[in-house]
């Protein structure tokens, strides 16, 4: 099972923004951390994690989801 999310998916539906855009206007963090995030090649640190959910006001597991490979 991996861990993935639907960050992508909430960027282009609810924002329309690019990923620079939505990082740091939307979210307070650097396209650097985000990229990653989203794209699953990393999951980010749980303070992170945490400052995503605050900040698009939706519980961790509405973002994050178990999958199986």
């Amino acid at each position: 099972m991996a861990i993935k999310n639907r960050l992508k998916e909430i960027r282009m539906r609810e924002y329309m923004l690019n990923q620079k855009e939505f990082a740091e206007e939307i979210l307070k963090i650097s396209v650097f951390t985000y990229n990653p995030i989203e794209s699953n090649k990393k999951q980010g640190n749980i303070e992170t994690i945490f400052k995503i959910s605050k900040a698009l006001n939706r519980r961790i597991e509405d973002i994050w989801f178990y999958e199986a490979e």
